[in-house]
């Protein structure tokens, strides 16, 4: 086994290959941007190396810099985690040249399967079925339409190099198609520096199902069941489960059979994934062998019990498999929830700046978070914005979304919009519950976008129950102060009246041993409780249910997160009360006449000139943030009077672009 490796790569993915690293006795060498200096995974690490300024093309896509810094420190090994340079069969070329051990696939299964072209090709050759469509390179945008009206439309136009979400439109039109073809071009150059497009047909109502795989250097491979990965958002990922509920022993079979033979036959090694599409009717097509670990690999070590980094490390170290496939045993579910920084509530736009608080929940039982961050750290615009994987497992599928709502009620996270409202929303939506998903899953139940009203909401009489609670323990406090005048002590009233939005509740708080009994409109909620004023988690049960609630301090009144709503509590007295519906609330200025940035990012283009007449529709900008374009366009008609932002400028979130009149 090797004494030290370098991981080239950063945040989560780093620091899950060192822990497993550092189990099993090995020295790990990072290596990091100027932005990321100050980096988990860099903490994390027995040695550090700089590789260059913050953006990836001058950082942790230079593969002379990362070979450098293994020769530097002595490291036998490189690990390329996932992104950047993993399927980049040149690199592995070049670490083998350079007598280090590459801690994946060969370059040819990567330059075979990793093209998503050629592996297409080859599955075809070998009778797995491919989905309907073009498999040569696509040249302009013109002969894009012309193949999209052959094949019939709705069509994906794809990033020959792609994944992670990246380089993928889906056009139903030729008008789709054309600035598809462009964007996604221009996108899939910057990502991964490779323009070639593909187009295939669009499978209606399609499952996304994929397949483990390990494969050693001695001709052995299995395959290590399934993952439902159909909950996605713009074709990324977001919640991944294992098993699938749509599979059963017979397809897992069958499936994983043919994910064997495909392996075979590129000489594979390692561990790797075949992505395939399922329609309704349970036929599946290849999509693409992801040649490296998963960013979703969790929930299969959940419910086989291998560590698949332990794995890749054995197999690139000469070791045969220890297991045979009839050895291979799935138990129990397990569910991956991936928590961003973006903001759900502004069609999840990306979110940078400082994580100015950040608790994850505590691992065990059944619970387990995969980090790159911690409190203090810095969400970068260069990079991906994942915060943390959550992963929760349990002996049935209820037991495991069950852990996983309560697990994210524990995340608290301050500095940056994150979408744990979208998620804790996702796990409770009722086609969820039942396994009843598509791609399209979110597209559907959210065509209009994900707004407040989307999450599902617990009895607002609890909720008032609860601000009551806490404040009645405030109150307790302030009334405790030393000092006092004689006669003239703080008196604390039981009686109070809650206000939510534009609802009034009248809470009575009786003490109770270890808390309170809160009577809410004729309702009585036990509530007990150890909180004290300015804890952040207020782990409470009511009438012997446990819950964790989330508690901010905004001004006077309480903020409080639960099962992914938010409300924000006054509580006053019946007095205050009164005086308080009597104040004027102010109205927002009106920002209708602006283009405003709905992001942090950079300003790659502006179509339109001032004076310009512009149609509801156009473009009117670009905007380049977290790896992803953006094009942002008129919602009505207007004519351009003012340009206040320059293409190459770097925006911040609601900054001025445009003006109209």
């Amino acid at each position: 086994m090797f004494k030290k490796i370098l991981i080239a790569n950063r945040g989560e993915i780093a620091c899950r290959v060192m822990a497993t690293a550092r189990r099993l006795g090995i020295e790990c060498v990072a290596v990091y941007s100027q932005a990321d200096a100050e980096a988990l995974h860099v903490r994390l690490a027995d040695e550090a190396v700089e590789i260059g300024p913050p953006p990836s093309a001058q950082s942790y896509l230079v593969a002379d810099r990362i070979l450098e810094a293994a020769r530097d420190t002595g490291a036998e090994a490189i690990h390329p985690g996932y992104g950047f340079l993993a399927e980049n069969a040149e690199f592995a070329r070049a670490v083998e040249a350079a007598g280090l051990a590459f801690i994946g696939p060969g370059p040819e299964a990567i330059a075979i399967m990793g093209d998503k072209i050629e592996s297409k090709k080859l599955a075809h050759e070998a009778g797995v079925p491919i989905i309907p469509g073009c498999m040569d390179v696509i040249e302009d945008a013109g002969e894009a339409v012309k193949i999209a009206r052959d094949i019939g439309y709705p069509v994906m136009i794809k990033a020959s190099a792609g994944g992670g979400g990246k380089g993928i439109r889906i056009a139903r039109n030729d008008r789709e198609a054309r600035d598809g073809f462009r964007s996604a071009t221009s996108e899939a150059k910057s990502a991964f520096g490779d323009e070639r497009l593909f187009i295939e047909k669009l499978i209606e109502e399609p499952r996304h199902i994929e397949i483990q795989v390990l494969a050693d250097a001695h001709g052995n491979v299995v395959h290590l069941g399934e993952r439902e990965c159909s909950v996605q958002r713009r074709h990324q990922k977001i919640i991944e489960e294992a098993p699938s509920p749509f599979i059963d022993a017979r397809i897992r079979k069958n499936m994983g059979a043919q994910a064997v033979a495909l392996a075979k036959a590129v000489g594979y090694r390692s561990a790797g994934t075949v992505e395939c599409v399922m329609d309704a009717e349970r036929n599946f097509y290849f999509l693409e062998m992801n040649t490296r670990l998963q960013v979703e690999h969790p929930v299969t070590e959940a419910v086989t019990g291998l560590d698949l980094v332990e794995q890749m490390l054995r197999i690139a170290a000469g070791e045969k498999l220890a297991f045979t496939q009839k050895e291979v045993k799935l138990e129990g579910w397990a569910i991956e929830a991936r928590v961003y920084a973006e903001d759900p509530f502004r069609n999840f736009l990306p979110s940078i700046g400082r994580l100015i608080d950040y608790l994850a929940p505590e691992p065990g039982d059944g619970l387990r978070v995969d980090s790159g961050v911690y409190e203090g750290a810095e969400i970068s615009m260069f990079y991906d914005p994942l915060i943390a994987k959550v992963i929760a497992s349990g002996a049935t599928r209820e037991e495991a979304i069950a852990r996983m709502r309560a697990a994210l009620d524990e995340f608290y996270i301050r500095g940056v919009s994150h979408n744990i409202s979208f998620l804790a929303a996702l796990l409770a939506h009722p086609r969820f519950v039942k396994g009843d998903i598509t791609t399209n899953f979110v597209a559907e139940e959210y065509e209009q976008g994900f707004h407040p009203a989307d999450v599902p909401h617990d009895d607002p009489h609890l909720v008032a129950a609860m601000a009551a609670f806490l404040h009645q323990r405030v109150a307790e406090r302030e009334a405790s102060i030393s000092g006092q005048i004689p006669g003239h002590e703080m008196a604390v009233s039981r009686d109070w009246v809650v206000v939510l939005g534009e609802a009034k509740y009248a809470a009575a708080v009786e003490p109770q041993s270890w808390g309170y009994d809160v009577v809410v409109e004729g309702k009585t909620y036990a509530l007990r409780s150890d909180w004290r004023p300015g804890e952040r988690m207020f782990r409470c049960h009511v009438d012997g249910r446990a819950l964790c609630v989330q508690v901010d301090r905004p001004g006077m009144g309480y903020r409080l997160f639960h099962g992914g709503g938010q409300a924000d509590a006054l509580v006053l007295t019946p007095r205050s009360a009164e005086l308080n519906a009597l104040m004027p609330v102010k109205e927002p200025p009106d920002l209708s006449k602006f283009l405003l940035s709905p992001m942090p990012g950079l300003l790659v283009s502006i179509a339109v000139e001032v004076d310009q007449e512009v149609r509801a529709g156009e473009e009117l900008a670009v905007v380049e943030a977290m790896k992803m374009e953006n094009i942002l366009r008129a919602d009505c008609d207007g004519r351009v009077v003012a340009l206040h932002a320059k293409p190459g400028a770097s925006l911040v979130v609601d900054q001025k672009i445009l003006e109209f009149a």
